[in-house]
């Protein structure tokens, strides 16, 4: 006498629900190098800006250049990652079933990098503007 139970078989809100998952990371992933995009040439605007306002230019230390670089290279890892937990959960869920809780590991670990690139950007634009003349 077998006393399993069968493994329960996905229904289709399962699979729609995981495919509202994975594209909610990609607009997340898309959003980082975008702002990382606008980051990274936000050193070249603070430039342009201070020859407008004289004819010597300010220092610029390129730092905006470095956290525009890595918040685009954070969007393209999240992007990777949500392709291949997607594949995974696809490949669990055409198995019969999930193996069981997930870790919310991944969400806090982006959540809190994009916190302390804001952070240090704001610091940065402090410091960029009291050092201004």
């Amino acid at each position: 006498m077998n006393n399993e139970l069968p493994a329960p078989k996905a229904s289709l809100s399962d699979y729609l629900a995981a495919e509202r998952t994975l594209l909610a990371w990609i607009r997340t992933g898309l959003a980082m190098m975008g702002f990382g995009f606008v980051v990274a040439r936000f050193g070249l605007f603070l430039k342009e800006l201070s020859l407008s306002r004289s004819s010597v230019a300010m220092p610029h230390s390129g730092v905006s250049l470095w956290f525009g670089t890595a918040l685009i290279v954070v969007g393209v890892a999240v992007n990777a990652m949500a392709g291949w937990r997607h594949l995974r959960l696809m490949r669990e869920l055409n198995g019969g079933g999930v193996r069981g809780a997930r870790s919310g590991l991944h969400v806090f670990s982006v959540a809190m990098l994009v916190a302390l690139v804001g952070a240090a950007m704001a610091i940065y634009l402090i410091s960029v503007r009291s050092a201004a003349p």
